[in-house]
């Protein structure tokens, strides 16, 4: 028996992984590199296309959490990230060219593997993953729409700037991590108000690449554009990507206005980019801008920030909590394109969908995660209609927002018994909820 799996970015690379290893044959589609997307850079797999950073691994996040359960199904992926893992704190922040060299080290060495450099079309007969991702190419784009028969829903996403460290000026930059907690593996760029108020005026006057979708500001809010950002008035950026709260320089012992903050983006640690700063900006603008920053006053920057748009399916009227179609069985939807946003959610879901699609061949039930979970929690809500019931004030009529992508998030879990006095602390419902989801995965997963 044999699968065909569209897509081989991270959740395909992880569906591909997990049928392999229980001995179906794959035949994975790729139309890099002969055929772009406009923000891939490589024809490599599971290649990282904006930030580098998967997130915390704290259980007492939900990111974190989310990968602790991948974890116990046995993904691959996040033990690839992990081997391939650069400084960043509590988070999984990985070297992305050696992370996608190893997913496609590992696909190409798979006996059950057959990687194929071809762009598919038409949605294929037979057993099938469609792991497009939000940059699905327009033709195919345009048969999944035909095979879902709903409005294809999409929002946009940018990429941040990433620049050489040797051409950082630390004399002014200097290592560090917020409150001293952990590795002191960021940069931080300080800025006192005189040289954020001249940073704030060229960001908000600063031109940008001129775009009419773009423009109709349909953005994912956790990865606006810093621009988009700064519109919403002159302190935004200081509670958001430049908080300077429990940064101090330890040669100065001063608590600045203002930091930009700098991650490692490979393992040899001589590129780092630009936290928070996803931008649709002219390059000309950028380069202004970065060099703005006290410590990239020359800062040779190696790749500029783009900006891209990211399609995605109506999950709650096309799958199945399983990730399979309603209307067709043995088509499964993996990955972004279902409406779940980040690296760890999409890996989670070609996660599922491999895992389930191996359960359909073999006629097994396919593997529904309990709400409990949080990969359960996500599942059902993005298939679930239910949340997107809005009832009219003019007229009483029951209607249907669109839905909009979605991370994980402690919102979405089911809840949990508390005693009264325990309902007010925080801290201790985020630790019950999440020590019991990971009870509740090692339990529901056979």
């Amino acid at each position: 028996m044999e699968v065909k799996i569209i897509g081989a970015g991270l959740a395909g690379s992880e569906s591909a992984l997990q049928l392999a290893k229980r001995g179906i044959k794959v035949k994975l589609y790729e139309m890099r590199p002969a055929k772009t997307t406009g923000a891939h850079v490589s024809g490599d797999c599971a290649e990282f296309v904006c930030s580098n950073s998967l997130g915390s691994l704290d259980i007492m996040n939900a990111s974190g959490l989310l990968k602790a359960e991948m974890e116990i199904l046995g993904g691959e992926l996040i033990r690839i990230a992990k081997e391939n893992s650069v400084p960043a704190g509590n988070a999984l922040a990985i070297a992305r060219e050696d992370f996608s060299l190893s997913v496609t080290k590992e696909i190409n060495n798979n006996p059950n593997i057959e990687l194929i450099r071809e762009e598919i079309t038409e949605i294929p007969d037979g057993n099938v993953i469609i792991a497009t991702g939000p940059l699905t190419s327009e033709k195919f784009a345009q048969s999944i729409q035909k095979f879902t028969q709903t409005e294809h829903l999409h929002f946009y996403d940018a990429i941040a700037p990433i620049v050489e460290v040797d051409s950082i000026n630390f004399d002014k930059a200097f290592w560090g991590a917020r409150y001293g907690k952990g590795e002191a593996s960021y940069i931080n760029c300080p800025m006192n108000k005189e040289e954020y108020e001249n940073f704030y005026n060229i960001l908000i006057n600063a031109p940008r690449i001129e775009n009419h979708e773009v423009d109709k500001k349909e953005f994912f809010e956790s990865c606006l554009p810093v621009e988009v950002l700064a519109s919403r008035g002159v302190d935004t950026l200081r509670y958001g990507p430049m908080k300077p709260v429990g940064l101090v320089d330890k040669r100065t012992g001063v608590e600045n206005y203002a930091v930009v903050q700098l991650r490692q983006d490979n393992s040899a640690k001589t590129l780092f980019n630009l936290v928070g700063f996803q931008t649709n900006l002219k390059w000309g603008a950028q380069k202004e801008l970065v060099h703005s920053i006290p410590g990239l006053e020359n800062a040779n920057i190696v790749r500029y920030g783009v900006m891209h748009r990211n399609t995605f399916i109506n999950s709650s009227v096309v799958l199945s909590p399983t990730f399979e179609a309603r209307n067709r069985e043995g088509l499964f939807f993996a990955g972004q394109i279902t409406g779940t946003e980040g690296y760890t959610e999409s890996i989670a879901g070609g996660l599922l969908a491999g895992i389930n699609m191996y359960r359909r061949i073999k006629g097994k039930k396919l593997f529904t995660p309990p709400r409990e979970t949080m990969l359960g929690a996500l599942t059902n809500y993005i298939t679930d209609k239910a949340h997107l019931e809005h009832i009219s004030k003019r007229d009483g009529t029951l209607r249907y927002l669109p839905p909009q992508p979605i991370n994980s998030n402690w919102a979405i879990v089911a809840p949990i018994e508390l005693a009264k006095q325990e309902r007010r602390n925080k801290k201790l419902k985020t630790e019950k909820l999440a020590l019991r989801s990971i009870e509740v995965m090692k339990k529901v997963f056979i």
